[in-house]
């Protein structure tokens, strides 16, 4: 009995001091990391830091280890390496390598491990580096079937037209609008606009929706207008275009006052040619908005719906407006759908649709209306646009 309360006595003493000890140490962490994967190989730094300063040397043994990222082909592992603070360091960093390449991925990661730590207490010993994908996805199924509209219309004449023949988007007509705009563009969208999601594919233009984070958002698109490099008033428009259709999916081609900076939306207007929510996969929104005598939005619109168990994402259709001093018309494969007539809109304040407008070009993710996409939402989403004319 003697013996074990002597023992007793011991164990305690030891795990007090033992406490004590480890609570002197610094607390090591790991950051996390989120790097573009790009086209070579490349070097990234991860960030070890201690809590505070020690007056010993700290010893880390760090090792890699594959996640849906495979070592060898996205990147290169460390097996067992010692990273060293000597004392007064507070900071260093891994170094490790990237292999990027030109092919479309998800996105992917790995982690970092620590194996073992000498004089240093561990924060989290496994931490995740993600790699995003900055490649265009190539695999995209152009069909071939579809409406085509006329080339031409008695008493009008091609004044504008983009084919997207090229093999790069001609930035002398279109600029890209980066970013998530103030309050997600006003209508809380959940994506961040960038010039990476939009190629020319086969003489079309292709703007990729995708679910991957960047710029602290969980997806990604683009966002393309014409202001101050093409603008007009009055008009034949055709869109021919495939649409993306899904819950949360908020494809749209569109028309801006071009005086918007100088008197704000809604009282610069704006014409909604091609707008759909994908929930709604097999109907299109004509829409005007302007601004009433309070100042206060107000939205004239139509809707066009295909028969049976068609989509807007099964084949090319032509979204067309004929604008002129008196009214405006809304067409989906020369079908009219919605007349609204300037004689009928005098509440307007101003009446705004005497004005050169410029096009906008964009998918949304989320937003207002078509509510955040769900786990039936699939990804990537890729509005197809063929051609967009303009005859006067």
């Amino acid at each position: 009995m003697r013996y074990i309360i002597f023992s007793y006595i011991i164990a305690l003493f030891a795990c007090g001091k033992e406490t004590v000890t480890n609570a002197e140490f610094p607390l090591l962490s790991v950051d996390q990391l989120t790097v573009l994967e790009g086209n070579d190989e490349k070097n990234v730094f991860v960030s070890l830091r201690l809590s505070k300063l020690s007056s010993k040397t700290v010893q880390v043994i760090v090792s890699t280890e594959d996640n849906t990222a495979i070592s060898g082909e996205d990147y290169k592992s460390t097996i067992d390496t010692a990273i060293i603070f000597e004392p007064g360091d507070i900071q260093t960093s891994i170094p490790l390598k990237i292999i990027g390449d030109t092919i479309f991925e998800e996105e992917e990661s790995f982690f970092v491990v620590i194996k073992d730590v000498t004089n240093a207490q561990i924060s989290e010993p496994k931490v995740a580096i993600t790699i995003e994908n900055d490649d265009i996805n190539t695999d995209i199924e152009i069909p071939t079937t579809g409406y085509m509209s006329s080339s031409s219309y008695p008493g009008k004449q091609l004044v504008w037209s983009q084919e997207f023949e090229e093999e790069f988007l001609d930035e002398s007509v279109w600029i890209y609008e980066i970013g998530n705009g103030q309050s997600g563009w006003g209508n809380n969208e959940l994506q961040y606009y960038r010039k990476d999601n939009t190629q020319l594919l086969e003489g079309n233009l292709v703007i990729q929706a995708r679910k991957e984070p960047f710029g602290g958002f969980q997806y990604t698109s683009s966002r393309l207008i014409t202001e101050n490099k093409f603008e007009f008033t009055y008009g034949r428009i055709d869109v021919r275009a495939v649409v993306p259709g899904d819950q949360g999916i908020w494809p749209a081609v569109w028309l801006l006052g071009e005086n918007i900076r100088q008197i704000s939306w809604p009282k610069c207007g704006e014409i909604d040619i091609l707008e759909q929510v994908g929930s709604l996969a097999n109907t299109n929104h004509g829409t005007i908005h302007y601004s009433g005598p309070n100042g206060n939005r107000i939205q004239n619109s139509g809707s066009y719906k295909l028969l049976g168990n068609q989509e807007f994402s099964d084949a090319f259709h032509v979204y067309s407006l004929e604008w002129d001093e008196e009214k405006l018309q809304f067409f989906v494969d020369d079908n009219l759908y919605h007349t609204i007539l300037k004689s009928n809109l005098s509440q307007a304040n101003p009446y705004p649709f005497d004005e050169p407008f410029f096009f906008i070009a964009n998918v949304a993710v989320g937003g207002n209306w078509p509510g955040s996409p769900d786990p039936t939402t699939s990804f990537p989403k890729n509005l197809i646009i063929d051609y967009i004319r303009v005859f006067q």
